[in-house]
């Protein structure tokens, strides 16, 4: 894996179990839709950001396909994520057939159960994302929401482990067991909703962006990936997107990295 503390963001990856390269540094598109939704991922894209992620829940797959195809921007430099709702089980590949043609798209670079079913880990939607994974049609699996214990158990139950757990992560959520947990298991943490939940406005991210002349979001989106991290910082404003992948001018400390670990103690 790439030194994070060594690079521009966007240049960093992080390999996966299955072989493939995953910036980590991304572009997140929840709750973004319409007109808005292909602005904001062209803009993204113009910005230099190369991961995509999205999901059918989110119902922007059309807006995204077609933000890629207005950037300019060739499929093969672009890592793009989708997710599967858990009730489309029994229908997995006929979802995933579905998002690639709003996509616009033969494949995804990953795949993710977007949350576990109300019973068991998903173990049967699990097979059929190891099909699609045999069949080209997802490069990567992996799940969204699960804990350590869920990940032990689908994993168990068919001897493939997922590439990527997406979970809700920032500073104020940092729990060094539950990152040393995924990289025990060669698992990628991925992070959502980073900049929300009030750390923006922590004495502590709002000191570190005063002393280092950046922005608080830069601060924050800078901490996940000097932990290695794949972070999907989303916005609606070309300035704000761009301003978020502006992060390798700047490196934090090791005190810095730790004041900001110990937010979680106080949240």
């Amino acid at each position: 894996m790439t030194n994070a503390a060594s690079s521009g963001a966007l240049e960093m990856d992080v390999t996966l179990n299955g072989g493939s390269e995953m910036p980590l540094l991304g572009f997140g598109t929840w709750q973004i839709t319409g007109r808005e939704a292909v602005d904001a991922t062209v803009a993204a894209l113009r910005s230099g950001y190369r991961h995509l992620d999205t999901a059918t829940v989110y119902e922007n797959e059309a807006q995204v396909g077609e933000a890629i195809r207005d950037s300019g921007v060739s499929r093969d430099d672009l890592f793009i994520t989708t997710k599967l709702p858990p009730e489309r089980a029994g229908g997995e590949l006929e979802t995933l057939r579905e998002s690639l043609k709003l996509l616009d798209t033969d494949h995804v670079d990953l795949w993710l159960i977007h949350w576990p079913p109300d019973s068991g880990v998903g173990a049967d939607i699990w097979r059929a994302f190891a099909e699609a994974r045999e069949l080209g049609l997802a490069k990567e699996i992996g799940v969204s929401n699960y804990s350590l214990e869920e990940i032990d158990e689908l994993s168990a139950a068919s001897g493939v482990p997922p590439a990527v757990n997406q979970i809700e992560w920032s500073p104020l959520l940092f729990d060094a067991s539950q990152l040393e947990g995924h990289r025990e298991r060669g698992i990628i943490l991925e992070g959502y909703s980073g900049l929300r939940g009030g750390v923006l406005d922590s004495s502590a991210v709002i000191d570190i962006s005063h002393r280092r002349e950046v922005t608080p979001a830069q601060v924050v989106i800078r901490w996940h990936l000097q932990h290695g991290v794949v972070v999907i910082p989303k916005s609606r404003n070309p300035d704000r997107i761009r301003a978020n992948a502006d992060v390798s001018g700047f490196e934090l400390s090791l005190d810095e990295m730790q004041a900001l670990d110990r937010l979680s103690q106080s949240a």
